[in-house]
């Protein structure tokens, strides 16, 4: 069950308080893109985490830790490169055992979705990686993660979990999508959300380049979320 987080009033009127309608039990975004015999393979509780449109300001919040991070040595070169582009690739090892955050917003602007996910380190502040998914392009989701950069992704399920399974990375300046060469690509990009049952789920990213293997393998286990922040009243 969902618990709505709880504000202390000041003196005198009260805040607007989250709403139990704060999610719409209603949003077939991703049902509709993923198509009604693939979508009724998945367990009943990825549906509802993937069937809940925010409204107003109020977001999700996964909590959880980071169970596993691999990087081979060019994939750590690459992690490493991408920080000026806002970091998009998780960089550190030392986030195993660390408590991880992602929380999701919806994006009114584009008819989207805000992903922001935080990685606890052995020191320092934790990593931030933004990335913006939007329902648009030839495969109809993208993820934006900045300075035009985005992937269009396909979604693949199982009996167990949902996949967001990288097609093409573009470039997109104004209203132009320039197609990336496949030989400057990072690699096949696959995000994994797997069922393990009583509330929590399973995170994976892997990132495979053709040449050069594995780059980047992480996981991390999550449990369901809590609504934070108010709709409009």
């Amino acid at each position: 069950m969902i618990e709505i987080s709880k504000k202390i009033a000041p003196p005198g009127p009260k805040p607007a308080q989250p709403q139990p309608d704060a999610v719409s039990s209603l949003d077939d975004r991703f049902k509709n893109l993923l198509g009604a015999s693939a979508w009724s393979r998945l367990p009943k509780a990825i549906q509802r985490r993937f069937s809940k449109r925010l409204l107003g300001d109020a977001s999700l919040a996964y909590q959880g830790r980071v169970t596993q991070m691999r990087m081979n040595p060019a994939g750590r070169a690459l992690a490493f490169a991408l920080r000026v582009i806002g970091a998009p690739l998780p960089f550190d090892r030392t986030s195993v055992g660390r408590s991880a955050v992602v929380t999701v917003t919806e994006d009114a602007a584009t008819g989207g979705q805000f992903w922001i996910r935080q990685y606890g380190r052995a020191a320092g502040f934790p990593q931030m990686v933004g990335s913006s998914k939007r329902f648009a392009g030839p495969t109809g989701l993208e993820e934006y993660i900045g300075f035009g950069i985005g992937i269009s992704l396909k979604l693949e399920s199982t009996a167990n979990g949902l996949y967001f399974v990288s097609d093409r990375y573009f470039l997109k300046l104004g209203q132009n999508r320039l197609p990336l060469p496949r030989w400057v690509c990072p690699g096949g990009l696959v995000v994994g959300h797997e069922e393990l049952g009583g509330g929590q789920f399973r995170f994976t990213l892997e990132l495979v380049h053709p040449l050069f293997g594995q780059l980047i393998w992480q996981d991390a286990t999550f449990h369901d979320a809590e609504v934070i922040g108010s709709v409009p009243s």
